[in-house]
């Protein structure tokens, strides 16, 4: 539970009533969860429309459903990090059968997120395969999805992280172009690889000066997908940069976009077809008892994750 606004610290392991399913929700037992900055920022008070605290943190989970059994994985906004959580049955998907618990929880937020970038980017169709993207954060959740999805049409990726480590790891999932942001600058690095020409979309998650760098890096009518603020900082953007490109910026939220059935449902559709074709895998690093919550949020914080952060319950 967040028991109160503040950092790791304030995450503790209570008792609490088991959930009761309202209309059009399901109750399911929990195996695993899932860790998002998405949760960094509900603790602190950062996430909008986070109910004060006391409450179940959480936002992805997988486990069985408590009706019939089934394996199953699902998107909620908070209360995923509890022995039982009910949530949306439009939000609750079967668990591919050669995933793990652990793998299942890693999925709605990760490939939901990197799914919808691409689209926002137009890269979905034709447009995509040999398009050039820039994936910021490349070895965590959504950036190791998102890899996985850009081998898949055929796009040419650049990714940026903190260590050379990181980097090759994420080049056995189909990343060509690692970029060691402590060792040089992303900007330059982009027009370096590039001749000066730019990449055709940034997926922006820092906030802060990235957000105007992620622009000056596209090619003409490039876009950037910003999702995330990870830096905790507002992005500093000047609508300047895009005017001689015909270049545009984009806002991308699955919290919002969860609402949209029929989107989810097309999304679902693409997202599971290419999984029971093997070719998406979440990628677990961390796997952390209940009672270490705090700990792996100092994981995400502290930059030290690669792929997703799970807490087994």
């Amino acid at each position: 539970m967040i028991t109160r606004l503040g950092g790791p610290e304030v995450l503790e392991v209570r008792d609490v009533p088991a959930p009761t399913p309202g209309a059009d929700e399901e109750l399911v037992t929990v195996q695993a969860v899932g860790l998002n900055f998405a949760d960094t920022m509900a603790a602190t008070g950062g996430y909008p429309g986070t109910p004060k605290p006391p409450l179940v943190a959480g936002r992805e989970f997988c486990g069985t459903r408590a009706s019939d059994g089934e394996r199953v994985m699902g998107y909620t906004q908070w209360g995923a990090f509890a022995e039982q959580v009910a949530a949306r049955s439009a939000l609750i998907w079967p668990v591919p059968a050669r995933w793990s618990a652990e793998q299942g929880a890693a999925f709605p937020v990760n490939f939901f997120t990197a799914y919808f970038a691409y689209w926002k980017a137009g890269l979905l169709g034709d447009e995509g395969k040999g398009a050039r993207v820039l994936i910021h954060a490349v070895a965590g959740g959504v950036g190791t999805a998102a890899v996985q999805i850009g081998k898949i049409i055929g796009a040419e990726m650049y990714g940026t992280s903190s260590s050379a480590e990181k980097l090759d790891r994420v080049k056995h999932l189909g990343l060509q172009h690692g970029i060691n942001y402590k060792q040089q600058d992303y900007e330059q690095a982009i027009k370096d690889s590039t001749n000066g020409e730019g990449v055709d979309a940034v997926f922006e998650m820092l906030g802060g000066e990235h957000t105007s760098k992620s622009a000056r890096c596209l090619r003409d009518f490039g876009r950037v997908i910003v999702y995330g603020t990870a830096t905790g900082q507002r992005g500093q953007f000047d609508p300047g940069i895009l005017y001689a490109k015909g270049a545009s910026v984009h806002g991308l939220w699955l919290t919002y976009l969860s609402a949209n059935r029929a989107l989810m449902q097309h999304a679902w559709k693409q997202l599971s077809a290419w999984a029971e074709q093997g070719h998406l895998r979440p990628v677990v690093g961390d796997v952390l008892p209940m009672d270490k919550a705090g700990d792996a949020y100092r994981l995400l914080l502290e930059r030290k994750n690669f792929g997703k952060v799970i807490l087994k319950i």
